[in-house]
């Protein structure tokens, strides 16, 4: 029996794997080992681990690694410790495949540790560009670390080829996170104000913001205009609170701040892809600079003020309004978003990210593929060759 292993490191990850898990879980022929680690494990983000469980994966393995201070250094030495911490876990029990996804630096820990143990890596969500912060560079990493690569895009796709990833070990399959809208049952208005303990009339923004790590600008500064713009609009909001990245805590601590000042702000850090997803159709618009943003908002019609260049590079669609990290700037860029014409013409315009049955495609690859020296032997392509 084929061993799957899956490295989950935050509640954000864990929503986009949960259709993959299941499949996993179900198939015949595949054993799942699940390693949980980063925020999972943190009590001040909800010890998440919990809710894997609840859902009926078992954990395998856990490791810590998160950072002892809020600044880059503090990350660095949380990378160190991660991938000593997950080399350990991976020489007790040893995956056939390890599947690591996006660019975190607890992923990229995980596969660090994993390519000494000539451990194949599945890497999902490769060839995508985050300009504005250092993930991008974890992101590109983990690519050439990687023996198997599942994109969401064709461009995406091709920008691997270009970094001289052999075509036969690159899938496209759209976003995973998006099999999700095919199995939940979304949660009407009153169950989800009676979830939250919020009301959702008039509809609230949603607000996501994870510091810009390659920024000039320091986080409070980030945060501060953000903020600002909230505060000029008045209007009733609903953050969730950033990763566990250099100047998070900082960030938390202002949010935090802020709500406590006015009655109509709330905070939920760990609403779960079930709930989130219910916001999402259920929000006014979204605000800050998060992934979800530009990968599933356009699936539900979701108009999207994205803050900086956390997200540059990144493919968008028709959603997503563009917004410089100043307060005059965000408050018309959000005035823009809940214009009523706007929200009617996303209704139907399309998501690039959605192929279907990201899940299934994944699962086909990860469960036939052979383990053998043409998977772990990796030949650089060069696109040269091909143009002789």
């Amino acid at each position: 029996m084929r061993t799957i292993g899956l490295i989950t490191t935050s509640r954000a990850d864990y929503g986009i794997y949960r259709p993959l898990l299941k499949a996993i879980k179900s198939a015949p022929d595949l054993q799942l080992f699940v390693i949980a680690s980063g925020t999972h494990l943190s009590p001040a983000h909800g010890l998440t681990a919990q809710q894997i469980e609840d859902e009926g994966f078992a954990i395998g393995a856990k490791v810590e690694c998160l950072p002892a201070s809020d600044d880059p250094a503090g990350v660095a030495m949380a990378l160190g410790v991660g991938v000593m911490g997950f080399a350990r876990s991976l020489a007790e029990r040893r995956p056939d495949i390890l599947v690591v996804l996006g660019d975190r630096f607890e992923m990229f820990a995980a596969a660090c540790a994993a390519v000494p143990q000539k451990i194949p890596l599945a890497h999902i969500h490769g060839g995508e560009l985050t300009q504005g912060a250092v993930d991008d560079q974890f992101r590109h990493a983990m690519t050439k670390l990687s023996h198997l690569h599942f994109v969401a895009t064709d461009d995406y796709a091709k920008r691997l080829i270009q970094m001289g990833e052999e075509p036969w070990r690159v899938t496209v399959c759209g976003a995973l996170s998006l099999d999700n809208l095919e199995s939940l049952d979304l949660m009407g208005r009153n169950q989800l104000e009676e979830e939250l303990g919020v009301s959702l009339d008039p509809a609230p923004l949603l607000v996501t913001y994870h510091p810009e790590t390659l920024s000039d600008l320091e986080p409070k500064r980030q945060i501060g205009e953000l903020l600002a713009a909230l505060e000029i609009l008045g209007m009733p909001v609903i953050f969730t609170l950033p990763n566990a990245d250099a100047g998070g805590r900082e960030i938390t601590d202002l949010i935090n701040q802020f709500a406590n000042m006015h009655a109509w702000a709330h905070i939920r850090d760990n609403l779960g892809s079930h709930r989130y997803f219910s916001l999402m159709r259920l929000a006014a618009a979204m605000v800050g600079n998060s992934s979800s943003g530009i990968i599933e908002a356009p699936s539900f019609g979701l108009p999207v003020v994205n803050l900086g260049d956390r997200q540059k590079g990144r493919t968008r669609a028709a959603n997503v309004i563009e917004a410089a990290h100043q307060s005059e700037a965000v408050v018309q860029a959000i005035q823009k978003a809940l214009e009523p014409a706007l929200k009617e013409s996303l209704q139907k315009a399309a998501n690039p990210y959605h192929k279907g049955g990201a899940a299934a495609t994944i699962l086909e690859r990860l469960a036939n593929i052979g383990l053998d020296q043409r998977l772990m032997q990796k030949e650089f392509h060069d696109m040269k060759a091909d143009r002789a």
